[in-house]
């Protein structure tokens, strides 16, 4: 592997941005001199580094390692042509998730802990300064005090959408907010959405928004709610437990 190979490596993982890196395993004919060869791939269109000594056939392995890339899966590729036989392995390192924790409550505080311990990007937010603050979330990447809904605006950055790497947690302190939040991300293709409460609050929270907004009530059968996997959670860390537990099979494509 040459140090340019490995130091891109070694920053796209600094940044935490998915890539993959292309390795020829096998190869025979003309591709011989192929073997050992690296390649690395982001998921944009930015240049590759590395050289594989394919010729035409990187456009083909470029895409398809891009596809990998977004599917999150190792990928084992092969090609024949009059000039021989090659065989690459595609491993991916998938951008971690990004959990946005709406709320900064008893809940919140477990939550982030444990997702950072997964390798989530961790963002907590909260307009109350006195609990959005770095002392109670010392392991979360972003914490923000701010009204919600603006925030949460500001988190998406100038896609203006959040992408299907992003989950988001409603663990906010009263109704309001979360019907503010729910018509903020409905729309929103997040890799998991979810809300806690009693299910007479989840009620109040879809009637609402359907008599009073407008809402089709089919856009809510996207939100995880009432919140987490059912273990029987009472205390904050279990309920983070449970919640945690559900984003996990979720964005494993687990029931």
């Amino acid at each position: 592997m040459t140090r340019a190979v490995l130091a891109a490596l070694t920053a796209s993982a600094a940044r935490r941005e998915a890539v993959a890196l292309v390795s020829v395993t096998a190869a025979t004919g003309e591709f011989v001199d192929a073997i050992g060869c690296h390649l690395v791939v982001w998921a944009d269109e930015r240049p590759p580094v590395g050289n594989l000594a394919l010729g035409e056939l990187q456009p083909a392995l470029l895409d398809a390692a891009r596809v990998a890339l977004h599917a999150r899966r190792h990928t084992s590729l092969a090609y024949e042509t009059a000039c021989g036989v090659v065989s690459l392995f595609v491993e991916v390192q998938p951008q971690p998730y990004h959990l946005i924790i709406a709320g900064a409550g008893h809940v919140a505080a477990p939550l982030a802990t444990m997702a950072a311990l997964c390798d989530f990007t961790v963002t907590v937010l909260d307009d109350r300064p006195q609990y959005a603050n770095v002392q109670r979330f010392p392991t979360a990447n972003r914490v923000i005090a701010g009204p919600f809904r603006e925030e949460l605006r500001k988190l998406r950055g100038a896609r203006g959408v959040f992408d299907p790497q992003t989950c988001l947690v409603l663990v906010t302190r009263g109704h309001q907010y979360d019907v503010d939040l729910l018509l903020e991300v409905l729309d929103d293709p997040l890799a998991y959405l979810g809300m806690i409460g009693s299910r007479r609050r989840i009620r109040a929270v879809y009637d609402l928004l359907a008599s009073e907004r407008g809402v089709p009530r089919d856009k809510f059968e996207r939100v995880h709610a009432p919140i987490g996997l059912d273990i029987g959670a009472e205390t904050p860390a279990e309920i983070a437990i449970a919640i945690l537990a559900e984003i996990i099979a979720v964005t494993h494509g687990k029931s």
